[in-house]
């Protein structure tokens, strides 16, 4: 009896579970009429707000794309997008919670990070450097001996950035900081010897400020960052209608003009990321 009774519990659950993957983000939205993104203020240019505190960027029109894309696949074309600024430290929670569908920014994809959250496509790929005083005598990430070096708090580029130092045993004081913006005018007032953040970010963050021309940027980039989009953990459906979008973007040449628009004066897509955009141009 005790047998018949588990195969039946067991053929249920069994039935029932089409239905249940059914549920996720997609429906949802389908619901609500409503994707939720998330995205940073001072990310440029990736994610920032502009002079009309709209959210624009690189990793902003990656997210408009999917939600044109959604849009379609729903058929709702009434669908709004609706945008919610994170923080560096609370952005993951926000996609595990609920808060947000996707975050949008400059997210490095790792395995302690997909333990929270899925991740997208890699959409971008960077490195972890450096940032200076013109007239510093800094010249390699050796130089920093004896010297202070801010770092957001909770970033990748924080774990790298210590673990490098003691392989190297460089002794350099870390000093942490909320934000790009913090790092930036503690720099600017002395209070560091240097600031560490993704090469592309301290890039923007400098072209962004009218004392750019004072900054320098070390030739010698100390690791590797594959950004990617933050998505529900264990929702598959809508982690391939994200890909979905980003593949096509990769394979038609899409992804070009948006580039172009936020990259494009620090030059051409890097060989690396070239070969990235074409690996990921999944067909249909």
């Amino acid at each position: 009896m005790l047998n018949r009774a588990w195969y039946f519990i067991a053929a249920t659950l069994l039935l029932a579970s089409p239905a249940a993957a059914q549920t996720g983000t997609l429906d949802k939205i389908r619901t609500s009429g409503v994707i939720t993104m998330g995205y940073l203020e001072n990310s440029a240019p990736f994610s920032f707000l502009d002079d009309a505190r709209q959210p624009q960027g690189y990793s902003i029109d990656l997210c408009r794309a999917i939600a044109s894309g959604i849009r379609a696949q729903l058929n709702l074309p009434g669908l709004e997008t609706r945008w919610v600024a994170l923080t560096i430290q609370n952005r993951l929670e926000a996609v595990s919670s609920g808060r947000v569908d996707i975050e949008c920014s400059t997210t490095t994809w790792t395995f302690s990070r997909q333990a929270l959250v899925d991740f997208s496509l890699i959409t971008f790929l960077d490195g972890g450097s450096i940032l200076t005083r013109a007239e510093s005598k800094v010249a390699r990430i050796g130089d920093l001996a004896g010297k202070r070096v801010a770092v957001i708090t909770g970033t990748t580029t924080e774990k790298v950035l210590r673990s490098t130092l003691s392989r190297r045993d460089i002794r350099a004081e870390v000093v942490t900081v909320g934000n790009r913006a913090e790092g930036l005018k503690l720099l600017d007032d002395s209070g560091v010897d240097g600031f560490a953040s993704d090469r592309t970010a301290l890039i923007g963050i400098v072209l962004s400020t009218k004392t750019g021309h004072s900054f320098k940027l070390l030739d010698e980039d100390f690791s590797v960052e594959q950004y990617a989009l933050a998505l529900p953990r264990g929702d598959a459906e809508f982690r391939l209608a994200v890909n979905r979008v980003l593949a096509r973007l990769y394979r038609t040449g899409g992804i070009q003009p948006i580039y172009d628009q936020w990259l494009g004066k620090l030059g051409p897509p890097s060989l690396l990321l070239s070969a990235t955009y074409f690996i990921q141009g999944i067909s249909e």
